[in-house]
């Protein structure tokens, strides 16, 4: 799994999804820029979250806040005081590391070890194997499951005691050694605030300190009675945005999954009081079909209950996808009770209430929250779909392909368009009539350079699922010929009946259809 990681990471480049930033001065750690490919299928991710979580519902709302906010925002929000993450050196590496990540990749071990026992037994009664029962019984299983509990609990309670020496107790317990050096010399814990503040104009000082912001959802909060009055929305509603947030990560690691600057794409959806529970599974519920709806295979995807709540929740619970490094979080659902709100307007002297004209009352609204970072769904996509296959039917260097599986709808060139030959100008001019009345309509890739395998090749590296070749029929016989990327079947579609073909292929309705299950 450590090799196909790096095998998608070098993909990233070659193919034009991902660069490092700033490159030619040797990098900026954890910050990356998104290539000609890269922003195409990250735009699509945009858009089918947008798409599924706007347009198709008549109770949610879109707004763009800004990246500045006042700064009293995050006193009111608590990430001034709270926003912390256990940090911890290895004094003979010098390398950091979050120390509860640290005993949460211990847990995952241990975890894999019981998996492992599990498959061999299944592997071993064959139909006649009950998981359940084996699991219960098992010797090895049961002192692993008990370890595996008892970490847990003491991980739980000193994160939400904030005991940051029970925590490094926990490393030392465990006999935790860093991940690159092999060594247990740890100094203490210690909490590390992870906001990034920069100066407003020329105010210098406490007065004009300004924090980029660590999450949009209190962009939405402070904007609540706005979107409410301007769109007439009644409880229950939504409002929903896309952009930018920043956080000095101890250990920013592991591609793009953890940057210092990355995106989400978050909704807050507001609730009568005591109503939150409802709505908080109907949440998870539809999120986790919005996953499955891309044709994700079901056992890449769980979820996972939080044991140690944030300051604002109730209940909270995160849909993880199985990267090649393991089970995180791609996606959080969480039920932020009235917290956020009334803090605002403790802090503000203003009034934050709903007046609902059902319960001829006012209150602060409760809020359920879904949040997916845009940048980790990105690589999700990746992970799932990165393939190298044998091709049949093929020798020598076409015998074998890497091919990108997405989602048609998402991949970030819909079609590519390949007269035969490139010494022909006759195939060639024709070609550019198809693509010129094809870009109309879709993200369509023209190429003439080289053999037509090696072309079939790049558009496969690229997720491309329809090749078009405009051929010696086409000429003759006013057809084209269209090779699908997964079945590598060729059929033959009218010239007139291409814009056609394709837009049922990677119309939106479909897939919106099923995300909505």
């Amino acid at each position: 799994m450590e090799d196909l990681f790096k095998k998608i990471t070098a993909h990233c480049k070659e193919y034009g999804f991902i660069y490092p930033s700033s490159e030619i001065y040797d990098g900026l750690s954890a910050v990356y820029d998104y290539g000609p490919n890269g922003i195409n299928l990250k735009n699509n991710l945009r858009e089918y979250w947008w798409k599924s979580m706007v347009q198709m519902r008549r109770n949610i709302v879109g707004i763009d806040a800004a990246i500045f906010m006042h700064p009293r925002t995050w006193k009111a929000s608590g990430h001034v005081d709270a926003f912390n993450d256990p940090l911890v050196d290895n004094r003979d590496s010098r390398k950091r590391y979050r120390a509860d990540q640290l005993v949460e990749d211990f847990i995952s071990k241990l975890e894999a070890k019981v998996e492992k026992e599990v498959e061999k037994a299944r592997a071993r009664f064959g139909e006649s194997f009950d998981e359940i029962l084996y699991r219960q019984t098992n010797p090895r299983v049961l002192e692993t499951q008990q370890k595996i509990d008892a970490t847990a609990q003491r991980l739980t309670k000193s994160l939400a005691q904030n005991d940051m020496a029970a925590l490094g107790q926990l490393l030392t317990d465990c006999e935790i050694a860093d991940p690159e050096s092999g060594s247990r010399n740890w100094t203490e814990v210690r909490q590390f605030n992870l906001m990034f503040h920069t100066q407003l104009g020329n105010i210098a000082g406490e007065e004009g300190k300004l924090y980029l912001r660590p999450e949009t959802a209190q962009g939405i909060f402070v904007n609540f009675l706005n979107v409410a009055k301007t769109s007439r929305q009644k409880i229950p509603f939504g409002i929903a945005q896309i952009g930018k947030a920043f956080r000095n990560e101890i250990v920013a690691r592991q591609f793009i999954f953890r940057m210092r600057e990355f995106e989400q794409m978050e909704m807050q959806f507001f609730v009568r009081p005591g109503e939150e529970m409802e709505w908080y599974d109907y949440w998870k519920s539809k999120r986790m079909s919005w996953h499955q709806a891309l044709g994700t295979d079901p056992r890449k995807l769980r979820f996972h209950d939080h044991e140690n709540l944030a300051h604002y929740a109730n209940a909270a619970v995160d849909i993880q996808f199985d990267f090649p490094f393991g089970f995180r979080e791609l996606e959080g659902i969480h039920s932020r009770t009235d917290f956020d709100l009334k803090n605002h307007q403790e802090l503000s002297g203003k009034r934050l209430q709903y007046f609902d004209p059902e319960s001829n009352e006012n209150y602060v609204p409760y809020v359920v929250e879904t949040s997916i970072g845009c940048d980790r769904m990105f690589l999700a996509m990746l992970s799932q779909g990165y393939c190298e296959e044998a091709v049949p039917d093929a020798e020598g260097e076409a015998s074998s392909r890497v091919v990108l599986k997405l989602h048609p709808r998402l991949a970030p060139v819909q079609c590519a368009v390949l007269p035969l030959l490139k010494n022909k100008p006759e195939l060639v001019e024709r070609a550019q009539r198809i693509f010129d009345d094809l870009k109309l309509a879709f993200h369509c890739q023209f190429d003439d350079k080289d053999a037509i395998g090696r072309r079939y090749r790049r558009q496969d590296a690229i997720g491309t699922p329809y090749c078009i070749t405009v051929d010696f029929d086409t000429l003759a016989e006013g057809t084209a010929t269209i090779r699908d990327r997964d079945s590598l079947e060729q059929v033959h579609i009218p010239e007139q009946g291409l814009c056609r073909w394709i837009e049922d292929k990677i119309s939106w309705r479909p897939l919106l259809e099923k995300a909505d299950a």
